[in-house]
């Protein structure tokens, strides 16, 4: 038996793996871009299924494809959203850039695994591809992954982080800091506040998301070859949208303008500088847990993250950070990718972009990223931070940083001599402000409390 067969195109007989779904155009594509090992993520399959099903419904109720020829089709594009057949899509990211190799490897498996079930030849392009254009299918394609992304996998990941944060808050807002400026002491904070801040970064991360799903949610499905519909039925778009919002339960809605969503991608640009965003978060969180956890001798070790693996090959004992650095190195690719896909965006030529693969790969990779990231930073870093409260507390009393609130009661420049002959004579604030002062002890005691201080406001 023997391990190819021929198939034909419009270009001629190409030798293709007798156990392919797939036929000629996509082996062309498997010829011409041997590049690199990457792929086309699972999202992306997922929304090229829904995708073909959600056409050869909205074909059968227009009248265009008999019920048995768009059953078959439905049939096999459920059986690919559902990754059955993954091995089948084969085709390098870096390829033509309208992705018309990926749609027509989606057309060849759907049309073959079609023409099993019903029993007669279903054709790629004239059947699994009707009313539709590489040129409206993948932009669809980007943005129907892309929310489903967002929706499914990185908003719940930071909501679950954000719940982390907010209960750790609660549970140390008793322990009263040192709060930083330049990466220098400043008055004090509470760490309840410092981790509320941070769960503040992740909710608004979240609202960025979610602000998207508007414009990410308008599709270019029935604009066709330049956006002017040909070859597709006036109704097509629409009921598409709606066919589609039915299978994925996500609100989609045909584009107010098919030639913007042919030439651009500007909601993937967008909502890729909302990932950033949710990046830099993430990076600012990872670096103060790193020093924050510095030590546990000779850095700051005001808490302790849970020790997950030997950190060093030669030096025993020695545990490092992993979590939030992997989260910090997680941060730097998602903010990577944003200038590829900001590049991908300006690749817009008249009626079409030629950058739509690589958009797809790295705002894909980024949503994923970031979701999967949030989630361990919560399980294995937030969750299990344990306070070195002596430690803390140590570092609180000897900050003469506090004589900041003295400041309304004998000015700025006493203040300024204060401390500086505090940290000159290692002596304590209360104790050097009592012989240049005529405050008590009783007053210096009130009006440099750190738990009060960091509420805010002149000290009475």
């Amino acid at each position: 038996m023997s391990e190819f067969r021929i198939e034909k195109d419009s270009m001629g007989e190409v030798k293709v793996p007798a156990d392919a779904l797939y036929g000629a155009q996509t082996q062309r594509a498997i010829d011409n871009f041997p590049i690199s090992d990457l792929r086309f993520p699972r999202p992306f399959i997922k929304a090229l299924g829904y995708i073909k099903g959600a056409a050869a419904a909205v074909n059968l109720d227009l009248g265009l494809l008999t019920p048995e020829m768009s059953a078959a089709i439905q049939a096999a594009a459920e059986e690919v959203a559902e990754g059955q057949h993954d091995r089948h899509f084969p085709l390098d990211i870096f390829q033509t850039g309208s992705g018309t190799s990926t749609n027509m490897n989606a057309n060849e498996v759907i049309a073959a695994l079609a023409t099993r079930k019903l029993g007669g030849k279903v054709h790629p392009n004239d059947h699994v591809n009707m009313g539709q254009s590489s040129n409206d299918v993948i932009p669809t394609a980007i943005h129907v992954s892309a929310y489903l992304a967002a929706s499914e996998n990185l908003v719940p990941g930071l909501t679950h982080l954000h719940a982390a944060l907010t209960s750790k808050a609660a549970d140390v807002d008793h322990v009263v800091k040192t709060g930083r400026t330049h990466l220098m002491d400043a008055m004090p904070v509470t760490l309840g506040q410092e981790l509320s801040g941070w769960a503040a970064q992740i909710a608004h991360g979240i609202e960025r998301i979610e602000g998207t799903y508007g414009r990410i949610g308008k599709l270019a499905q029935g604009g066709t070859a330049v956006g002017t519909g040909i070859n597709a039925h006036p109704e097509f778009a629409v009921r598409f949208a709606a066919q589609l919002t039915k299978r994925t339960g996500l609100n989609f809605t045909a584009s107010d303008n098919f030639f913007e969503s042919l030439s651009t991608q500007d909601a993937a640009v967008e909502l890729s500088g909302q990932v950033k965003t949710v990046a830099v978060s993430l990076m600012k969180m990872s670096n103060d847990l790193r020093w924050m956890n510095s030590g546990p001798e000779a850095g700051l070790a005001e808490i302790s993250l849970p020790d997950l693996q030997p950190g060093s090959s030669i030096m025993p004992g020695k545990v490092n950070p992993v979590i939030p650095e992997a989260v910090a190195m997680v941060a730097a690719q998602i903010i990577g990718n944003d200038a590829t896909i900001t590049i991908g965006g300006q690749s817009g030529n008249f009626q079409l972009n030629v950058m739509l693969p690589v958009v797809a790969f790295n705002l894909l990779q980024s949503l994923t990223l970031a979701g999967q990231a949030a989630r361990v930073l919560a399980d294995k870093a937030i969750d299990g931070f344990t306070v070195n409260e002596e430690r803390v507390g140590a570092l609180v009393g000897r900050n003469a940083i506090l004589v900041t609130a003295l400041n309304p009661v004998i000015g700025y420049d006493l203040a300024a001599q204060i401390a500086k002959r505090a940290r000159k004579e290692k002596r304590t604030l209360k104790e050097v402000a009592l012989e240049m002062t005529e405050l008590t002890p009783e007053d210096l005691d009130r009006l440099l409390d750190p738990r009060k201080l960091t509420q805010g406001g002149i000290q009475e």
